[in-house]
């Protein structure tokens, strides 16, 4: 993988943002302020990644993405297109007396996705939410509490419906263990969170 940053000349990156050797960003994605992004990262078209946002390393954001002010996510995280990552558990575009909301009338809930996780297709987590590691959240989902490491969710709202392999196979359940059927890994119960 080269070092060189490759940036499309449609793309809006603030000269405030840090982006990592290796990562691409391309057609009409918006960078904002403060955001950090790690090495060898991708970001598809119209991606938009808003002030503050950490992402880690080799982290992939499909098209039309939104991932907002809040959130971290973690190395090697995949975000599947018109995935929305939200932060505002009370959002309102005015004070009840009237006047337009700014950045002092809400507060953040943060959001999570650790490591090696997956958020599918048109996704929406809400906010203050925790994605373990390796979990995998299935495409229309919308998250509402917190997904295990290697979970599935699926559904609106969203349940877990069982546990992925890291290489995001479902696992099939043979008694006192969990096996993938297409790498052949296994999982002790207990070592794959029972969420």
């Amino acid at each position: 993988m080269t070092e060189e940053i490759y940036i499309h000349s449609t793309a809006e990156v603030s000269p405030d943002a840090r982006i990592g050797p290796g990562t691409r960003i391309w057609h009409h994605a918006q960078v904002r302020e403060g955001a950090v992004i790690g090495r060898e990262c991708i970001l598809g078209k119209n991606v938009y990644v808003d002030w503050g946002v950490v992402i880690g390393d080799r982290v992939k954001i499909q098209n039309n993405a939104s991932i907002y002010h809040g959130v971290t996510l973690e190395d090697g995280v995949f975000i599947g297109p018109y995935a929305c990552l939200t932060n505002d558990r009370y959002p309102r575009a005015i004070t009840p007396d009237g006047r337009l909301k700014t950045e002092d009338d809400w507060e953040v809930s943060p959001i999570r996705v650790c490591r090696g996780a997956s958020i599918g297709a048109g996704a929406v987590l809400l906010p203050g939410i925790t994605v373990g590691p390796f979990a995998m959240v299935g495409a229309g989902a919308v998250v509402t509490r917190d997904v295990p490491e290697q979970g599935l969710v699926l559904g609106n709202p969203a349940r877990l419906a069982g546990y992925v392999c890291r290489c995001g196979h479902p696992l099939r359940d043979y008694g006192d263990e969990l096996v993938c059927p297409a790498c052949g890994a296994s999982y002790r119960l207990g070592t794959v969170e029972d969420g």
